[in-house]
Parts: structure tokens; C-alpha cells; sequence
């Protein structure tokens, strides 16, 4: 599964109104894994950033004059969010973006290039209602670190969102794990659908790696700070000892 974590920044709020985008990037994610993939461009807007958005990221009119233009790189963004699912924290902001800029390149809507486009703040919201749920208050909530965060970076955000996703989505998606029936089958099960005749010798043993334990001491470490103590997944991998005295 191939998956692609987005973020742009702009001159401003609406495309409609002239604004453009000056930095793009795109993470890529393969099997839950991210890979050393990346797609990385500051874009020459043709016009100064409104004084709000220029506050957020830091990208001076100087600055961007020596990058090129949208339709110049329009392409290689075509290219690497071919058919991936393209993750996106606020998406309807990024993708009237990216479709204003490839609809001046003469190119496809955004939607019509990806596979699917998921919005990561839905989630959050779902997951975590009633919540605050920017990037800054997700890395919060899962232990990830953003210090170094002082200004808005498409890369940067990126880098982020993409690990607040793997801790988001954390867990098994089918009781078997990956294409259930296919599986299922593979194992010496029935019908698809169904386990009457299920096998669990047939299933592959995947060892942890030390990689996935760091990861996991990681969130339970998040899931401690969130609670205010020793979380309910260290009590139950160890339990507090009672006080001899």
C-alpha cells in the first residue's frame, strides 16, 4: 500500500482571489513504513505572500523569485501521487490549491490523479472530538516531538503529519491482517467470508523488529503523558507491585 503525506503553504486563503503556492511536499509511505522518498519544491508565486501567510512561513517575494513556476514542476507532482492514497491535514484547503494550479498548467484535478484523498483532521476529529486537533496539538497528544517547528514547512509538516498518521491508524485493519479472504483462503479457510474451515498454521509469523518496539515504548510513553501517570497498557504489561511494607 503506497501512500502519500502532502502539505503546501500559500501567498494567502483563496486561489480564487489570485493566491498561489509557494512550497510543496509530498512523504511517502509504503506498507506503514516512510520511506527515503520525498518530493520537496518552493514554487515562484509571481506575487507578493498576504502579510498573515507570510507570518506563518517565513518565504520572502526575494526568496521565491529564484524558484520556478507551478507548471515548470507540475509534472513531477503528477508522477509521485499517481494512484497513492494522498493524505492531507485540512484537505479541502490544499486540494482547491493544487487543482486551481493544475487546472493553469492544463493538467487533471488533483482527485482525478490520486487514488483517494484522505483528510487527516476528519479523523482526528472523529477519534478525538471536542478536541484540538492542529498538528501541533496531535503531536502533543502522541509524544512527537516538534520543537524544532518554529515556522510553517511544507517538508517539515509533512514529516510530522506522517508519523501523527502512523500513530493515529495504529492497529490491525481485518482480524487477519491485509486482504482478509485472500488470506483466509491461503490458510486453508472456506468461502470468502468466512472461517469455518480457518487454518492458523497457514498465517506467516512476523517477528517485531527493534524499529516497531522503539516505535510502540514511544507511544505508550505518549499514552503515560496523556494520562498523567502509568497508563492502562503498562499496568497491564506490568503490573504495579504492591508495597511490601
Amino acid at each position: 500500500m503506497r501512500q502519500i503525506v502532502l502539505d503546501t503553504e500559500t501567498t494567502g486563503l483563496e486561489p480564487e482571489q489570485g493566491h498561489r503556492v509557494v512550497e510543496l511536499a509530498c512523504v511517502e509511505i509504503v506498507n506503514r513504513q516512510v520511506t527515503d522518498r520525498h518530493l520537496h519544491l518552493y514554487l515562484n508565486p509571481d506575487r507578493d505572500s498576504d502579510p498573515d501567510a507570510l507570518r506563518i512561513h517565513g518565504l520572502t517575494t526575494e526568496f521565491l523569485s529564484g524558484h520556478p513556476r507551478f507548471p515548470e514542476i507540475a509534472q513531477q507532482l503528477v508522477d509521485f501521487v499517481r494512484d497513492a492514497e494522498v493524505i492531507i491535514h485540512n484537505a479541502a484547503f490544499d486540494v482547491k490549491f493544487l487543482n486551481s494550479e493544475l487546472k493553469r498548467a492544463g493538467l487533471p484535478l488533483f482527485t482525478d490523479l490520486c487514488g483517494k484523498v484522505t483528510d487527516s483532521l476528519l479523523v482526528a476529529r472523529e477519534m478525538f472530538p471536542g478536541k484540538r486537533n492542529n498538528l501541533d496539538a496531535l503531536c502533543d497528544r502522541f509524544g512527537i516531538s516538534n520543537a524544532h517547528r518554529t515556522l510553517h514547512g511544507a517538508l517539515l509538516d509533512s514529516e510530522l503529519l506522517g508519523e501523527v498518521w502512523l500513530a493515529m491508524t495504529r492497529g490491525q485493519n481485518s482480524l487477519l491482517g491485509g486482504d482478509g479472504d485472500e488470506t483466509n483462503r491461503k490458510a486453508g479457510g472456506g468461502a470468502a467470508g468466512t472461517l469455518d474451515r480457518f487454518d492458523a498454521s497457514g498465517l506467516p509469523v512476523i517477528q517485531v523488529s527493534a524499529r516497531d518496539q522503539q516505535a510502540h515504548e514511544a507511544y505508550l510513553d505518549g499514552l503515560d503523558k496523556a494520562a498523567g501517570g502509568r497508563s492502562l497498557w503498562r499496568e497491564l504489561e506490568s503490573p504495579a507491585q504492591p508495597d511490601a511494607s
